[in-house]
């Protein structure tokens, strides 16, 4: 066995690997760049090594750099993660020359998968189901008009390089597929220098389901059951669970019998992940092959009791697999959420900085530790007051949870949803909690055009029925007279003119454009030291009760006898009367007033927003990468602005409609700030 070994990444996972490493009693050594120095991987390894730039170029994915470091050190093996470096055959096969183990599969299996169009080759000569289509280059866009004709529409055009949804158009009709064709080899090109594209029919109502898959360097192959992985965004995993609600015994024991057969086909050894399309009839196709560890892992962790990372490791050390597929578990329902650094109110754009809170909600399992299951797990990279910079991916967190059946793990991912406070930085939390709800997203009855279908329009506040928005109402009178109490109780108040909390309220519902609800409340039988008071409103009646104190993000406590949670803000946008309730994906933006100043408000003039239209503002903070534009020059609508660039994602501004620059405000290479002014116009 190793006594050290270096991790090649960062974030959560490189966090994720140390956990099981000091387990085992191996040393661990990080790398980081200059954006990374205080990062939460660099404080838990025992050593860490700095390997260059912010930038991913200069950096985490610089062969040369990590292979000096693992030498300098002593490591004995690296491990790569996911992303960055972890399938690139090269790297691999460079780590092996240099006498050094790589935790993964061998070069020759990365190769071998990490080509679109060679991997169906190799699938179907393993007698793997694959889609019907034509797995050869092509060269024109008339050619890919012929082929998707022969084959029958709807087709996808896939990128044979592609990844994370990029180099990827679904086509029905001629059309569709000669333009998809010519902007799918573009981006390809742009992308990964690869610009070969192929075709095959595009499986309707589709499920995305991968089976693990783990092999040693004896021989062994086993699969440790599936992953449902359809609720996608742009083709980017949003949550995954395990086992899947869809697929019967039959379809998941010949798929996975099928994901053991490529596997051995390609000699694999280490964790892998074989993805498969599933359609309505449970009919499945062969996707692709992920070479790696897959973010997703932990639910996978939880239904079997296995510490993956643990058994990569032994593999790579020349271990036999401990356990054959008759061992192989399936306990429970796991559910992961993946926490990202974007704001679901401004079509998910990236929201970087500091994270003034980062409070999540109480772990009963950890990374590695197989002995506590039934639970909550975060695995994160990052804690309280930590910076979220702009030069990688957007995930914050990934929240994991393990029920008795899918009904409990849904509940359970619920309630921990509603106690992940994340301040400083917009988070998705409020987005995953919607999905939660969603009845479709309940019954088990969605596919991969889930979000697409029910989210067309983007995610609104509030578009998130609450199944009892009065409780809303009473928890922001609630959590008002429990602040008053603490004013109450200030000592040296002038004797006879004492501060006297009362008993009505006003609850004042903050909407846009200065319409406000009014809804009244009366808040009585409060008891300063257990918290509990009777809320009344709207004909409803709430017993609630809870220790929350001014000050905190988070309300535990029961209504009625039930326990919940939820977080309250107070101050929130430029109205420092302003509170903000949040539960179950539901926001409410409240003032709660006395019956008399509620009278008074609603006789106060509506101040509109200031007009920016003659602005182009940045939508989101990031690096300004381009400005196209000059003063004086004439533009018209739809014409490029600017090119913003944040957390991996370029994003183009264009002109709304014809105008004039008269200034620009921002400079190439300047770091932005939301809302910030780039050009103005005359």
């Amino acid at each position: 066995m190793f006594t050290k070994i270096l991790i090649a990444n960062r974030g959560e996972i490189a966090c994720r690997v140390i956990a099981t490493a000091k387990k085992m009693g191996i040393r661990t050594v990080a790398v980081y760049s200059d954006a990374d120095r205080e990062a939460r991987h660099v404080a838990l390894a025992d050593e860490a090594v700095h390997i260059g730039p912010a930038a991913s170029r200069e950096s985490y994915l610089s062969a040369d750099k990590i292979i000096a470091a693992a030498k300098q050190t002593g490591a004995q093996a690296i491990h790569p993660g996911y992303g960055f470096l972890s399938e690139n055959e090269q790297f691999a096969r460079r780590v092996e020359e240099e006498g050094l183990v790589f935790i993964g599969p061998k070069h020759h299996s990365i190769a071998a998968m990490g080509d679109k169009i060679a991997s169906k080759r190799l699938a179907r000569e393993a007698k793997v189901n694959t889609i019907p289509g034509y797995n050869e280059a092509i060269e024109t866009p008339e050619s890919a008009v012929s082929i998707a004709r022969d084959i029958g529409y709807p087709v996808m055009i896939k990128a044979s390089a592609g990844g994370g949804g990029k180099g990827l158009r679904v086509a029905h009709d001629d059309k569709e597929a000669f333009e998809g064709f010519t902007s799918c080899r573009n981006e390809a090109r742009n992308s990964f220098g690869d610009d070969r594209v192929f075709i095959e029919k595009f499986v309707e109502e589709p499920r995305h389901i991968e089976i693990q898959v783990l092999g040693d360097g004896h021989g062994n192959v086993i699969y440790l059951n599936e992953r449902e992985c359809s609720i996608q965004r742009r083709h980017q995993k949003v949550i995954e669970e395990a086992p899947s609600p869809f697929i019967s015994d039959a379809t998941r024991k010949a798929m996975g019998e099928q994901a053991v057969a490529l596997a051995k086909a390609v000699q694999y050894q280490s964790a892998g992940t074989v993805e498969f399309v599933v359609g309505k009839d449970q009919s499945f196709y062969f996707l692709e092959m992920n070479t790696r560890l897959q973010v997703e892992h932990p639910v996978t962790e939880c239904i079997t009791g296995l510490d993956l990372v643990e058994l990569m490791i032994r593999v790579a050390a020349g271990e036999r697999l401990p356990l054959t597929q008759q061992d192989v578990q399936r306990n429970g329902w796991a559910i992961e959420c993946r926490i990202n650094a974007e704001d679901p109110f401004r079509n998910f754009l990236p929201s970087t900085g500091r994270l003034v809170r980062f409070q999540p909600p109480k772990t009963s399992m950890w990374a590695s530790d197989t002995g506590h299951l039934f639970g909550v797990r975060v695995d994160t990279g990052v804690g309280e007051g930590g910076e979220i910079p702009m030069f990688y991916d957007s995930m914050i967190a990934k929240l994991i949870v393990h029920g008795r059946d899918r009904k409990d793990a849904i509940g359970k991912m619920r309630e921990a949803l509603n106690g992940f406070v994340i301040r400083g930085i917009s988070s998705n939390v409020p987005f995953q909690a919607a999905l939660l709800a969603h009845p479709d997203f309940v019954a088990g009855d969605f596919n991969t055009g889930f979000i697409a279908e029910h989210y067309a329009g983007g995610f609104r506040a509030e578009a998130v029925p609450h199944e009892d928005p009065d409780f809303l109402v009473a928890l922001a009178a609630w959590a008002n007279r429990r602040a008053l109490q603490r004013s109450a109780g200030i000592s040296g108040q002038m004797h006879g003119h004492e501060f006297k909390v009362g008993e009505d309220y006003v609850v004042v519902k903050l909407e846009a454009a200065g319409r406000h609800q009014q809804q009244a409340a009366k808040v009585s039988d409060f008891e300063a030291e257990s918290g509990s008071s009777v809320v009344e409103t709207n004909g409803r009646r709430y017993t609630i009760c809870s220790h929350w104190h001014l000050g905190g993000a988070r309300i535990r406590g029961t209504v009625d006898g039930k326990a919940f949670t939820a977080q309250v803000e107070r101050g929130v946008g430029k109205n420092p009367l302003a509170l903000r309730i949040s539960h179950n994906g539901t926001r409410l933006d409240t003032m709660v007033l006395t019956p008399r100043t509620a009278e008074l408000h609603a006789l106060m003039p509506f101040k509109a927003p200031p007009d920016m239209s003659r602005f182009l503002l940045s939508p989101m903070p990031g690096l300004l990468v381009d400005v196209a534009v000059q003063p004086g020059q004439k533009v018209q609508a739809g014409e490029r602005l600017a090119v913003i660039e944040a957390m991996k994602m370029e994003n183009v501004l264009f002109a709304a409609a014809d105008g004039v620059v008269g200034k620009v405000l921002a400079s190439k290479g300047e770091s932005l700030a939301v809302d910030q002014p780039i050009v103005e116009f005359e």
